[in-house]
């Protein structure tokens, strides 16, 4: 596999296939694990970065199922296709603009991706489509299995795996939904779930983790804390959790459609138009009126298209895809014309 295939297709979780898929994105569990043998990667020099990204190579590779992982060397690549990376959630933006050696792993699927020397030696995610954290558990906690079974981790037996972070430290765990609520963001009751939601230690992020805004009113719902927790008791807190935000989204659209479902049917057919006949166009606008088509979607105001392709567009229309399926680096003038052209294309309009 080499990272320009990536561009023709769509990883698993795009495919809206999973439970409450047309709320709920995606469910990712990461764990955060670092090599008993080596320092925290803010105290690795040169060549121990080097080092671990050798020592974890060698060793998975003698694994029937490890084996198969495609490695790239994230340290070596070009911007636009670090960037690229970061679009498809196979790496964080910090693994992206970090210095010295470290690589991403990914299987065929884009289920699963190992990022090696991010903050920490080995950041080990799982991506399952729609609400579905048992799915998600099981294939990581199976994959952490196969790694400790080559590597040796750093833990204590009192506080568990020991991270470079301490917020981090005991299960290593982050598990995150990411969930579309566009109808809570119209109604303005998104502030409102947000501050319930951190009154119980939830934190709430924009579509590309910590640090980013909400783009297209997709948001990442995940735990803060993991010491003193067990894997299941975190995936328990989000998991009961992310039912009543889906009730409440499903509430709003219900709201939206009764209170003037001329006006609602108004804004998602001119989002739906202004896609089909823009001459240029920004990703923060493409975001914004592809949500709004995707709820006219699901709640039957469009019958023309279908969640996969909308879930697809909102990913390669963002500015790394635009020029790697251009197969040219663009401005950003270049990049609203492309990306116009491009949905033009997937929304099946004709120029003339």
């Amino acid at each position: 596999m080499h990272i320009d295939d990536l561009a023709s297709r769509s990883g698993e979780w795009l495919r809206g296939v999973g439970p409450q898929s047309d709320i709920v994105m995606s469910s990712r569990i990461r764990l955060a694990r670092n090599l008993a043998d080596f320092p925290f990667i803010r105290r690795c020099n040169d060549i121990d970065r080097a080092n671990i990204d050798s020592t974890v190579r060698e060793r998975l590779s003698k694994d029937e199922i490890l084996k198969d992982l495609t490695f790239i060397d994230v340290a070596t690549l070009a911007n636009l296709d670090r960037q690229f990376l970061v679009e498809r959630q196979l790496i964080s933006r910090e693994h992206a603009n970090s210095d010295g050696a470290r690589a991403v792993a990914i299987d065929g699927e884009e289920q699963c991706s190992l990022m090696v020397n991010e903050e920490d030696h080995l950041r080990i995610q799982v991506m399952k489509s729609g609400f579905d954290l048992d799915g998600a558990w099981d294939h990581i906690n199976d994959l952490d299995d196969r790694i400790e079974s080559q590597l040796t981790y750093a833990f204590h037996e009192k506080m568990g795996y020991l991270t470079a972070c301490p917020t981090n430290v005991g299960t290593g765990m982050r598990v995150s939904v990411l969930v579309h609520l566009p109808a809570l963001v119209i109604t303005n009751q998104i502030e409102r779930v947000f501050r319930s939601l951190q009154k119980i230690n939830l934190a709430v992020r924009g579509l590309y983790g910590e640090g980013t805004q909400a783009m297209g009113d997709f948001y990442q719902i995940s735990n803060q804390i993991t010491l003193g927790k067990s894997e299941k008791d975190l995936i328990n807190q989000v998991g009961e959790v992310v039912p009543v935000v889906i009730d409440y989204e499903r509430k709003a659209r219900k709201f939206l459609i009764e209170e003037d479902q001329n006006e609602l049917f108004d804004q998602v057919s001119r989002a739906y138009g202004m896609l089909q006949t823009a001459r240029r166009i920004s990703s923060e606008e493409t975001m914004y009126l592809l949500s709004r088509v995707r709820m006219g979607i699901n709640l039957g105001l469009i019958g023309d298209l279908q969640i996969p392709k909308i879930n697809e567009l909102f990913i390669q229309t963002q500015p790394a895809h635009l020029q790697k399926i251009r197969q040219a680096p663009l401005s950003t003038d270049e990049r609203n014309v492309e990306r116009a052209n491009f949905l033009h294309q997937h929304l099946k309009v004709s120029d003339n």
